[in-house]
């Protein structure tokens, strides 16, 4: 015990702050985890005009889940690093901001209630081809629906893709 305790008396301040960000730069908490785990074993990052999507995936070794799909609809927004994205809400055309949808093997696809209040906010990126990092957090509306009254936070970073509109001609 003694040799922890001189351990960590010679750890700077800076050295504690600089440790406690590295949760890892792809997790997943909340209070969901009652509901599935939130193991992550790799992100995608999609972008095109409309949206910014993040999913999270977990390998089962016979499977692979989608732990969670953050859709955040991007009209009206200026989606770069620094600015913090309102998750809640509508967009002026009436879309919600953000939908968030789970789904492991062998189980129906399950949409979250909607998102009561959250934020969203790039580090890096945001644009196709670019590297792109950053984080979020929310709680879910109470009433009906899956995951209603819980939270759900993560980090994410990966290169931004090209999500598309289908085929190109």
């Amino acid at each position: 015990m003694r040799q922890w305790g001189r351990a960590l008396k010679g750890l700077s301040l800076g050295g504690l702050l600089v440790c406690w960000g590295c949760g890892g730069t792809n997790t997943l908490s909340g209070s969901v985890e009652e509901l599935f785990p939130l193991d992550v074993s790799r992100v995608e990052v999609l972008r095109n005009a409309e949206a910014l999507q993040v999913s999270y995936y977990r390998n089962t070794g016979l499977d692979v889940d989608l732990v969670v799909r953050l859709s955040v609809a991007t009209e009206g927004l200026e989606l770069r690093p620094g600015s913090k994205v309102n998750l809640a809400g509508n967009t002026e055309s009436g879309v919600a901001r953000t939908t968030v949808v789970h789904l492991a093997a062998g189980e129906p696809a399950r949409l979250f209630a909607p998102v009561d209040k959250g934020n969203l906010e790039l580090d890096e990126g945001g644009d196709i081809g670019q590297p792109t990092r950053g984080d979020f957090s929310m709680s879910f509306q109470r009433g009906e629906g899956y995951g209603a009254g819980r939270s759900l936070e993560g980090r994410f970073s990966s290169t931004a893709q090209d999500a598309g509109f289908g085929l190109e001609p």
